[in-house]
């Protein structure tokens, strides 16, 4: 099998740019109601709000989703980079937000699965979304799947 490129390191300006284009992507998708921008190629997109462990301060991501009953799950990749990304931390820390998905805001609460659930959701997410598995041979860490419960009001 051929040798990966590696992803573009968490200092890399990719980064900022990666940001500034998610930024203008939330806000065409919350405008248009998950109709452009609701898709990257066949893969669905939900957006996700995290809260900052340390600054507090509320962001919107939007991440590759898929559904499995009344739960979204999600896969925290960043492209195979050698850390989690903030969002992973922050949904760890502060584990009940909001999401996005085919237009509607939702309450949700994140958690981590584990053991054979791992397993089972991480393949229906490569099914729609192929470069995940290319993105964990890039990494020593193991990527985390994570599914996203609906919370009653």
């Amino acid at each position: 099998m051929a040798k990966l490129p590696p992803a573009p390191q968490s200092d890399s300006r990719f980064w900022w740019f990666w940001e500034r284009f998610t930024g203008f992507h939330t806000a065409v998708y919350k405008l248009s109601r998950g109709r452009v921008g609701g898709y990257y190629g066949k893969a669905p997109i939900a957006l996700v709000e995290s809260v900052g462990r340390r600054t507090g301060k509320r962001r919107t991501h939007p991440l590759i989703a898929r559904d499995d009953g009344d739960n979204l799950v999600i896969v925290a990749s960043k492209g195979g980079i050698e850390r989690h990304p903030a969002w992973y931390l922050n949904l760890m820390a502060n584990p009940e937000t909001t999401a996005w998905w085919r237009g509607r805001k939702r309450r949700v609460r994140a958690r981590e699965t584990e053991g054979a659930e791992r397993e089972r959701l991480w393949e229906r997410m490569v099914e729609i979304y192929r470069p995940y598995a290319s993105y964990q041979r890039r990494t020593d860490r193991r990527i985390p799947v994570l599914v996203l419960e609906p919370v009653g009001d």
